[in-house]
């Protein structure tokens, strides 16, 4: 495995837009911080050194979010639809105009590599026009009347104040995702980035501000997660939350949101199983199994974390990956490398735990296995064979550039033991035959299945597990029902009752 040399510090005072790196939290359309005397470092993980602070605010100051974000509810849900789909398709232009920036500011927060955070604000972008056009299609609709002289029709109206919690590993894209759907739907938003990653959200808030969203209509409240999103879950005036992470957290904020029946949409962990028969391309499914566990250095949860190999091409297949492995260039997210660092200490405990635990349940290890020399955050893509189903490898997310491998005999087995994992949001399916393919993906419990593919997702897509991998779905059309309630209405259309209206009108008179 390669490493690369470090290039020369970015500075990003010189970025082309300068104004896009903001220190502060926006509310109410001003940016501040806050009652807190108090500020949270954020640091490069590629060399630990500071990019910048952010102010941790009180749960006051997210009170005070949460009641700016009431306020502009009021107009913002009114407005008509186009005006809001014009607005979102400013800040669209305005995210892919200063895309090298945005890309630059996430390397050094977030530490993947550059083409990788590249692709991510193309992704983000791609929320935003989405919804900018599905705005204009929350439409009215007709019901045939089951009851005589009565005229029916159901609307959508936005439900108020959405709070949005996003992880630090798309600090961008799971911002832009929810985001553009609640503020497509007219809805109003209090977001908390996290605060390993904040800038890319103060950037898109920033350039939200420049497409001329109203005061109010998009708040970023920066400080400790507990303190803040406290605040969001247990005020009223939030009427819906949509967070991306971990599964413990997700259950914390089902209970905390539970006194006041809050929507909720919760992108929670995955355990992605990637299923290889005999008979799939094999080249083909060998780089796809690549491109599966190693994007944004295994920090994806639809990052492939358990591979079930068929036995007459397991050992060929462990074999062909681990060479493709060991070419892996490892190196800071500058230098646009393979594999960047991970984003703390926490996670490279969790890839030494599973390797260990895996090696002393009878595991071989093919290559890697340790912390590269690149520095204290870099950890080597790993291959693991020979993986028992009892190892914390197949049990827990790994969150890293571990890859585990097992052999399979039978279709049965392989679909129970895919199964077995409570957080169903993807799973990866390579084979040639269409039959087969038809029978294992009616069977597999998971809210996605990529079939002789990895790449899967899109602003299109209902984006979503089963289980215990969340609730609702982000992405396409689907995306927007939380952030909306139903309103029947039924009218009394008999002439009896005008003929009555206008005698009592008559009689007012």
């Amino acid at each position: 495995m390669n490493a690369l040399a470090m290039p020369t510090k970015s500075d990003l005072s010189i970025l082309s837009d300068p104004r896009l790196f903001r220190e502060f939290a926006y509310v109410g359309g001003a940016w501040t911080d806050g009652s807190s005397r108090r500020s949270i470092d954020v640091t490069d993980p590629a060399d630990g050194s500071r990019v910048g602070s952010v102010p941790a605010l009180t749960a006051g100051d997210a009170a005070q979010a949460v009641q700016a974000a009431h306020r502009a509810f009021a107009t913002w849900s009114t407005e008509p639809p186009h005006r809001r789909a014009r607005m979102l398709q400013r800040w669209h232009d305005l995210i892919v105009t200063a895309r090298e920036d945005l890309a630059r500011l996430m390397v050094q927060e977030q530490g993947k590599p550059l083409s990788e955070a590249r692709g991510e604000i193309d992704y983000a972008a791609s929320f935003v026009a989405f919804y900018a056009e599905e705005a204009k299609r929350v439409s009215r609709e007709g019901i045939t009347s089951h009851l005589p002289e009565a005229e029916m029709s159901v609307s959508r109206q936005p439900v108020g104040v959405v709070a949005l919690v996003t992880p630090w590993n798309f600090p961008a894209a799971m911002l832009t995702r929810k985001a553009a759907a609640a503020l497509a739907a007219g809805c109003t938003i209090v977001a908390h980035p996290s605060s390993e990653t904040p800038f890319s959200a103060l950037a898109l808030a920033e350039l939200g501000e420049r497409a001329g969203f109203p005061a109010g209509v998009f708040n970023v409240v920066t400080g400790d997660a507990p303190e803040i999103v406290a605040a969001f879950t247990g005020s009223p005036l939030v009427r819906a939350l949509s967070f991306t992470g971990s599964t413990a957290v997700g259950r914390l904020l089902y209970a905390q949101s539970a006194p006041t029946i809050k929507r909720l949409v919760l992108e929670l962990g995955g355990h992605a199983p990637f299923i290889a028969f005999a008979d799939c391309a094999f080249d083909r499914a060998v780089d796809r199994a690549i491109a599966a566990k190693f994007a944004t250095s295994g920090q994806d949860c639809l990052a492939a974390n358990r591979f079930y190999i068929e036995r007459p091409i397991y050992e060929r297949f462990v074999s062909a990956f681990a060479a493709k492995v060991r070419k892996m260039r490892i190196g800071p997210g500058m230098s646009d490398p393979d594999i960047g660092p991970l984003m703390n200490e926490r996670a490279i405990a969790k890839q030494k735990e599973h390797v260990a635990d895996a090696l002393a349940r009878g595991a071989r290890l093919i290559t890697g296995g340790s912390v590269h020399l690149a520095g204290p955050l870099f950890f080597e893509p790993t291959v693991l064979a020979d993986v028992p189903e009892d190892a914390a490898i197949f049990r827990e997310e790994t969150f890293g550039p571990v890859a585990a491998f097992a052999a399979f005999d039978e279709e049965a087995d392989v679909i129970e033991t895919a199964n077995i994992t409570e957080t169903g949001l993807v799973a990866y399916l390579y084979t040639g035959d269409d039959s087969r393919i038809a029978r294992i993906v009616s069977q597999l419990e998971f809210g996605m299945v990529a079939v002789n593919r990895t790449k899967i997702t899109g602003a299109p897509v209902p984006f979503g597990g089963v289980k215990q991998a969340g609730i609702g779905r982000e992405g396409s059309r689907h995306g927007m029902d939380a952030y909306t309630d139903l309103k029947y209405v039924c009218r009394d259309t008999s002439r009896s009752n005008n003929t009555f209206d206008k005698e009592l009108d008559h009689a007012d008179k």
